[in-house]
């Protein structure tokens, strides 16, 4: 089974990289070893505790609903931390206790399980539920902000951009972190980066530092999407100077030692000490890739299993359909299910993304003609998306379209470390 194009969108979920590459070592051990095999995350036993106190208030004063508010922040908190989806669930229940507890009629718990729900992928409920709070009028701009952010996920980009002209403001750091992420959307990096960087003045002039942490994450991101790994790789490490515990920095310094500095021994070993205390199904495939790159198909297999096994957990519902997906199609016996999920995910969210992973599904299933259709209807000029251009290049040489897909190639050469070393075969054979 290939699973190059699965593990090129974990890469991509994980932190939309992008470079040129160069056998520069930019990472030291000395420096991120301290964050890692730490005895105690003192932040997660403060996040318990804080949800043991308002369990006990909430015990002890059944009619007070706040509390329920309260709890569902912490096991959030504690999903945050841990990976434990049923975290997740119970924060899910207890805003829909609050929520009935109020007829729905609050906008603040409304954006609460709004919240809750695009955590879950669960894209058109949140929709629904900003809506309503938009109506109720209670911290309006609060909801406007959210209903971007949905809007933006569900692919509805005017409306997404109807939204953002509402809270214009250069100097509020949620109107700059949202233009960021619009201009990401529209390809210009030059202008997601300065943005990002305005919002890091103003974070740091606040001087709160989960928003500290949370601006240098999105930075570093952005830093080597441009091919700045130094850079990237510093704002890893500021994030985990505020949160010795923070899972996705570290994974962001794993890439990095094995993407762009080619040594994926040591990437395991960062991952390995992230999933001793944070667990996620997805970290089976970024396992699975560096097993491959290091000729281990044996625990490779065993790795898909583990994921596989991981995801069966109904209470994952949908949050791990892209990457199903994409295991699904590029094996003939379950290209079906790849299908039957793409057509799921157009439902639930019509983006380019989703269109390619139908697109992919029938390519995969010998229909390439339908693939390139698909293709150039909804994803072509909509996206530039590495991943996405990849199976694009595969589709259009597929149908004999040799000069655009040799056009593409060149845009994909610069961007290995963004798919990683094991896309290199891919894309040299386009």
């Amino acid at each position: 089974m290939k699973i190059i194009n699965i593990f090129t969108v974990i890469a991509l979920a994980l932190l939309s990289f992008n470079c040129n590459q160069t056998d520069k070592i930019i990472t030291n051990a000395e420096e991120y070893n301290v964050y890692l095999n730490l005895d105690e995350n003192k932040e997660l036993e403060l996040t318990k505790a804080d949800l043991h106190f308002w369990t006990k208030k909430l015990v002890a004063h059944p009619n007070q609903f706040p509390y329920l508010s309260k709890i569902s922040a912490s096991q959030s908190q504690i999903f945050n931390k841990t990976g434990q989806i049923a975290s997740l669930i119970e924060a899910e229940n207890s805003l829909i206790q609050v929520n009935e507890t109020t007829h729905y009629n609050k906008a603040g718990y409304l954006r609460a399980l709004a919240r809750n729900y695009i955590s879950q992928h669960k894209f058109k409920p949140a929709l629904d539920l900003l809506k309503k709070a938009e109506v109720h009028g209670e911290g309006l701009e609060s909801s406007q902000k959210m209903l971007f952010d949905i809007n933006l996920e569900l692919g509805d980009f005017e409306t997404a951009k109807v939204y953002l002209e509402k809270f214009k403001d250069f100097s509020d750091f949620d109107y700059l972190i949202r233009l960021s992420k619009w201009s990401d959307h529209r390809g210009d990096l030059g202008a997601a980066i300065k943005y990002m960087e305005q919002a890091k003045t103003i974070a740091e002039h606040a001087n709160i530092p989960v928003t500290k942490q949370w601006v240098y994450t999105n930075l570093a991101d952005y830093y080597g999407h441009a091919g700045e790994i130094s850079n990237s790789y510093i704002h890893y490490l500021k994030a985990l100077e505020l949160d010795p515990e923070d899972a996705y920095a570290k994974k962001g310094i794993a890439w990095i030692v094995y993407s762009h500095e080619k040594n994926a021994d040591e990437a395991m070993r960062i991952l390995n000490s992230i999933t001793k205390t944070y667990n996620a199904p997805d970290y089976f495939l970024l396992k699975a890739e560096l097993a491959e790159y290091l000729g281990d198909n044996i625990l490779k297999e065993e790795l898909l299993k583990l994921y596989k096994t991981a995801v069966n957990n109904p209470q994952y519902g949908v949050m791990y359909n892209k990457y199903n997906a994409l295991l699904y199609a590029e094996n003939k016996a379950t290209v079906n299910e790849a299908l039957e999920i793409a057509y799921q995910e157009i439902e639930n969210r019509p983006t380019p993304q989703s269109y390619d992973l139908l697109a992919w599904s029938l390519y995969n299933d010998g229909k390439a003609e339908k693939a390139l259709e698909i293709m150039e209807i909804h994803v072509v000029g909509h996206t530039s998306e590495p991943d996405v251009l990849l199976h694009l290049a595969q589709i259009y040489k597929a149908n004999g379209k040799l000069k655009e897909a040799q056009a593409l190639k060149a845009e994909l050469d610069s961007s290995i470390f963004e798919l990683g070393p094991l896309t290199a075969v891919a894309i040299n054979n386009i």
